[in-house]
């Protein structure tokens, strides 16, 4: 089978897409034939170096989120059956064309979602979920501000929280004016036009998907004792000298949320925006793209083709 293979670390050139043995699955595991697969920031720092702080072993299967159908079942696996429409989270191994994954990670594809769309969800959505709820615990009429709403992970953020009922002020390019405000955001800020600090005021909780200087700014439109989640940041200090709350969410498989997250779906509440489809073997192209930082939502890889 093909898989997406990197020897060593460094930029797009070491990234391969190879021929592998098909892996089989073991106590508790699914083997997925998989369909398509999203692609996330996290992929490209995984290959730049990010893997080896993170303890991971070269070579390594790229990719952390799937879509596909289950081909077989590995032991006391209950609740699934061969050709089950599933999606899911894994630590490695997305890109390719199997894919083993815990059972306990799976859940059934939304019934009102093709495979590439479905492929938008699990590890962005699982990242504005866990950010929103279980960290910041975010409460229908709570203010919200996103940055990087027009991202992967901030443009479900803006309608989960709208979902949840809450009142959302979104910061992204002019560009994107018209994306977000069609994800039902309460109010829009161009940061490209005036510093975004300066709109937006008396925010009970900030979700930051950008970082940087994007992340110390944004301290300044909480509230005080208002709550920061970033998935980017590392927090030093700030939160004190600002008279807030800050936290860096680290993003985990849940079941529980994709099932959420899927009840949303199904309901019509929440639609995952797909910005470009490439084949596997434009794996580079794809990774160029989300390293580049300017999508409008999410880049798929259409792996069933």
């Amino acid at each position: 089978m093909r898989a997406t293979t990197i020897n060593e670390y460094g930029s797009n050139d070491v990234v391969q897409v190879v021929e592998i043995e098909r892996p089989e699955p073991g106590e508790g595991e699914v083997l997925v034939k998989v369909h398509a697969a999203g692609v996330n920031p996290i992929d490209w720092k995984i290959r730049s170096g990010v893997g080896q702080r993170l303890g991971m072993t070269l070579p390594i299967h790229l990719g952390g989120e799937l879509v596909g159908t289950v081909e077989t079942l590995g032991a006391e696996v209950d609740g699934f059956a061969p050709g089950e429409a599933v999606f899911g989270m894994v630590h490695t191994g997305a890109f390719a064309e199997y894919a083993v994954v815990k059972a306990a990670n799976l859940v059934p594809k939304p019934s009102n979602l093709g495979f590439t769309e479905a492929a938008a969800l699990p590890l962005a959505g699982s990242t504005a979920w866990q950010a929103l709820f279980d960290e910041a615990g975010l409460t229908a009429g709570q203010r919200l501000l996103i940055t990087g709403s027009s991202g992967g992970v901030g443009s479900l953020a803006v309608q989960f929280a709208k979902a949840r009922g809450a009142h959302v002020t979104a910061v992204a390019s002019a560009r994107n004016e018209a994306f977000v405000h069609s994800l039902g955001v309460d109010e829009f800020v161009d940061y490209t036009s005036q510093p975004f600090e300066q709109a937006a005021r008396d925010m009970d909780v900030v979700f930051d998907t950008v970082g940087g200087d994007t992340f110390q700014r944004a301290f300044a439109t909480l509230r005080p004792g208002g709550f920061m989640v970033t998935v980017v940041a590392f927090p030093d200090g700030e939160a004190e000298r600002h008279g807030v709350r800050v936290k860096r969410s680290f993003t985990l498989p849940s079941a529980r949320n994709l099932t959420a997250i899927k009840g949303l779906v199904e309901a019509g509440k929440v639609m995952p925006h797909v910005d470009t489809v490439l084949p596997l073997t434009e794996v580079k192209q794809a990774l160029a793209l989300s390293e580049a930082g300017r999508t409008r939502g999410k880049i798929v890889l259409n792996i069933a083709t």
